[in-house]
């Protein structure tokens, strides 16, 4: 059997898909066993992960792309005749996947519906278009999480038999971390900054904290500029005593990030799966995050739960997971068992065989 994989978002500037994608690919390959695993179009390894930046050189990258952009313009077969013998294509942004293989793809979350005001009004365009020419007609479709399957079935009216739950892994990088020295106790915050990710209700929950809390730790915010408000960028460009934006974080330097931090908060609005989470609590990081999405699936059951609308309540969740090193040391073993249910190892295997379903 030959899978091809629509791997265009390795090319560009991404956070949570290029991360699937990279890691996904890689251990598909490790546990194919036979299986042909292709990444389209052309790109034969992905060596290593770089958010900001494409895996291939500049010319490949621009060639790729602008090859992309001819293809998703007028309805064409070209990809069948770039991936000659496939049997499943699994698409990314290819809008007109070959004719004669099965089609797959993987639904990440359903922002653009859910909270459309986060995002610009050409995202929200582009996702619609991509569930009406893929998503609706694909023979089969991975969710990263229970929650967005059940938001696909309900907001897109989609089969509920055709989508496959199938978790993101954690590295083992992660479980095995080191804490990256520090000269301050601090808490930490780790996602691109856009609305979605709530910066601004944490900075006010920070903010809110008694100064003694303040005096002995920092609050950390690291992740790249995304589409996020001006005045959510301002504030992290000239914070507060406290707090401290680094900004994009390279992938090797992030599991010791983790590992040091007193506590991980994550006061998302909504997510599909919620990566952060998982690798905070695989670094043995208590965790604070919302009640909503998939991540109280994610967190299961090892985590703080909060109202990502309430400042107070995130205020509060802080403040007493801060003086309470008990109940620190508690969620951080539960933490940690409870990160072992994400493998990429199981991903893969669970994927191949997805993928066998689906080719018949």
């Amino acid at each position: 059997m030959r899978v091809t994989i629509d791997a265009v978002p390795l090319l560009v500037r991404s956070a949570g898909v290029k991360n699937y994608l990279y890691y996904w690919t890689r251990y598909l390959r490790q546990e194919s066993h036979g299986v042909d695993i292709r990444l389209f179009p052309f790109l034969g390894d992905a060596s290593s992960l770089d958010h900001e930046g494409s895996i291939a050189n500049p010319v490949t990258t621009l060639a790729r792309l602008g090859m992309l952009f001819f293809l998703n313009r007028i309805p064409n077969n070209a990809a069948q005749w770039m991936s000659p013998g496939t049997d499943v294509f699994h698409t990314c942004k290819v809008l007109y996947p070959p004719r004669r293989a099965r089609l797959t793809a993987t639904i990440h979350d359903l922002t653009c519906w859910i909270l459309p005001e986060t995002h610009f009004a050409i995202n929200i365009a582009a996702d619609k278009h991509f569930a009406d020419r893929i998503l609706r007609r694909a023979d089969g479709l991975i969710a990263v999480s229970e929650a967005t399957r059940a938001d696909a079935v309900r907001i897109l009216n989609l089969p509920p038999e055709k989508i496959h739950v199938i978790h993101h892994g954690v590295t083992d990088a992660y479980f095995q971390a080191t804490p990256t020295a520090a000269a301050k106790p601090y808490l930490l915050c780790v996602g691109t900054i856009e609305p979605r990710k709530n910066i601004d209700r944490l900075l006010d929950a920070y903010a809110a904290l008694a100064p003694s809390l303040r005096e002995q730790f920092d609050l950390v915010i690291a992740g790249p500029p995304g589409w996020a408000h001006s005045t959510t960028m301002e504030r992290l460009r000239h914070p507060p005593p406290g707090v401290r934006y680094l900004g994009y974080v390279a992938e090797h330097e992030l599991p010791g990030l983790f590992a040091g931090a007193t506590a991980f908060v994550y006061p998302s609005l909504y997510e599909g799966f919620g990566f952060p989470v998982a690798q905070a609590m695989a670094a043995g990081v208590p965790v604070i995050t919302s009640g909503v999405s998939a991540l109280p699936e994610i967190a299961g059951g090892a985590a703080v739960l909060i109202d990502p609308l309430s400042a107070g309540e995130i205020r509060d969740a802080i403040a007493n997971l801060l003086t309470s090193p008990s109940r620190r040391a508690e969620l951080s073993a539960l933490g940690r068992v409870n990160a072992r249910r994400f493998s990429w190892t199981e991903n893969a295997r669970k994927s191949l065989r997805f993928f066998e379903e689906v080719a018949g």
